[in-house]
């Protein structure tokens, strides 16, 4: 190499080694001066708010605005309701000598001296009070709440958020969806806009507001609490439903306690997404699990709510039950979405359109169905008297059958068992077939036979002595091996009927 090349090489080196030294220099820089910005020790000027803080500044914000404006829009609801308690001999079972029947029978001196003194006294009437919350829907004094607050009452008194206090009047009421609309003499009132419930997302922010422990807080203002959205589409069983359709309820975890009932859930808009209506609680109290009412089941109703109209429900008039496994295998089916029909209700819509046992429902009106509960919902939401196209599975083909919705029957409890999802019962027994969830709830080891999956209490099968938990077998003399075995069986018996379950035989009475 010569002497110029030598040169060229070494000042290209060189030039070479000062760059990457530059580099890692200005590399070196920017670290120190990132770590130093994250250090918690380096100083904030007055202007400056962290990114995490500038979030919670903004949902802070937005709970103080909703606070601010449907807060104003939430009312105290107080109402009065006469309860009665029987006179007669009944006042004998209060006396300082014990409850129920007398140890000594009917001879017994002091069940005389109480019959003889006070077993002509009359009925006697007690008035109680209820509390709970609703909201302002109309400016011209419409109030949604929930139809439990105001059941029977005799007396509604309605204390807005500034503390006027005005008469309430029912203007309608809907015990399945648990709602209720009353009105008020004013206007001109702060009203809270129904939002769309079917865009919640789990995880989103919302806010209740209400008047838990009512007057006991001595001010009109409502509570208010935050929480997020934990969970959509909840259902509740039959046990704390009752008669309601708790089947499609948000959960939260904002903070719900009694006197809540009936007041908004809202998103950080302010718009109403849902109705709170119950807490889940082993001591009665908050424990982070409320549910609420979508907004949009309140939407579907609230018209008829206000013209005082009867609330209408689609009907189909058929036993269903969910898959599993086993049944999606022997159907032929590669999954276990859909609804098996177990049985058919006589003269209902679903027989006449020729829907039978064993059918597999797997979509309605262009909506699926991938269980009992979706079918339900689509169901009762279905306008009466609208024909539908109802997708099965018969046979292991695909089907297309046309329904005409009927209205969903009010002595539906006397027809049999789950009627279009319908927990049902027969003799205020609740059963289902053996699958591995009841299984494991109830430690059984049966594989054929229904399992009473609840008992109504005081109902005929409680007084036979039948629990939950039972595997029946036979029901006088004939094999049960399904719910649909059940179902069949149990639709002709008149009278009292001898029931053979895994534990022995029980008779219940007619």
């Amino acid at each position: 190499m010569d002497k110029k090349a030598k040169n060229t090489f070494y000042f290209g080196a060189t030039l070479l080694a000062g760059l990457i030294l530059g580099l890692m220099l200005a590399i070196k820089a920017d670290i120190f001066t990132s770590a130093e910005g994250e250090s918690p020790a380096a100083p904030i000027l007055e202007t400056e708010v962290p990114q995490a803080a500038q979030g919670t500044i903004g949902i802070e914000n937005a709970v103080i605005n909703v606070a601010n404006t449907t807060g104003r829009a939430v009312v105290s609801i107080s109402t009065e309701y006469t309860t009665k308690i029987r006179g007669g001999r009944r006042y004998y079972f209060n006396t300082p000598f014990g409850g129920g029947d007398s140890p000594f029978g009917e001879g017994d001196p002091f069940r005389r001296f109480f019959d003889d003194f006070f077993g002509g006294m009359p009925d006697r009437e007690f008035k109680q009070r209820g509390l709970g919350s609703g909201v302002i829907i109309d400016p011209e004094g419409y109030i949604l709440t929930n139809e439990h607050v105001i059941r029977d009452a005799d007396k509604i008194t309605v204390t807005l958020s500034d503390g006027r206090e005005f008469k309430g009047e029912i203007k309608g009421s809907d015990a399945r969806s648990d709602l209720a609309v009353i009105k008020i003499n004013a206007r001109n009132l702060p009203v809270a806009a129904l939002g769309d419930s079917d865009k919640l997302k789990i995880g989103q922010w919302v806010v209740a507001i209400g008047n838990p422990f009512g007057f006991a807080m001595q001010n009109p203002e409502p509570t208010v609490t935050a929480g997020v959205i934990s969970a959509l589409h909840r259902s509740l069983g039959r046990t704390l439903a009752q008669d309601k359709d708790y089947n499609d309820l948000i959960q939260t975890d904002a903070a719900i306690n009694p006197g809540n009932s009936g007041g908004p859930l809202v998103n950080l808009k302010g718009e109403i997404v849902g109705i709170n209506v119950a807490i889940f609680s082993t001591s009665g109290g908050y424990q982070g699990i409320g549910f609420a009412i979508p907004a949009n089941n309140a939407k579907r109703i609230i018209s008829r709510l206000i013209e005082g109209k009867q609330v209408l429900y689609g009907w189909l008039g058929v036993t269903v039950q969910d898959l599993n496994d086993d049944l999606a295998k022997h159907f032929g089916l590669t999954d276990k979405t859909g609804a098996l029909v177990a049985g058919v209700v006589e003269k209902s819509p679903a027989e006449k359109a020729g829907i039978k046992e064993g059918d597999v429902i797997r979509q309605f009106d262009n909506q699926p169905t991938n269980s009992v509960r979706d079918l339900l919902n689509v169901v009762g939401k279905a306008e009466v008297g609208r024909k539908v196209k109802v997708k099965i599975i018969r046979d292991k083909k695909e089907m297309s059958i046309d329904v005409e919705i009927g209205e969903r029957p009010q002595d539906l409890e006397k027809m049999g068992a789950q009627t279009a999802g319908e927990p049902g019962r027969w003799r205020g027994m609740a059963a289902a077939d053996i699958s591995s969830q009841n299984a494991k709830r109830f430690r059984i080891e049966a594989s054929r036979g229904v399992v009473v999956t609840d008992i109504e209490s005081g109902s005929q099968a409680d007084e036979a002595g039948i629990i939950p938990g039972d595997v029946i077998l036979e029901i006088n003399k004939q094999s049960i091996k399904s719910v649909a075995d059940y179902n069949k069986v149990i639709k002709d018996i008149k009278g009292d009927c001898l029931i053979r379950t895994a534990r022995g035989y029980f008779l219940i009475k007619g």
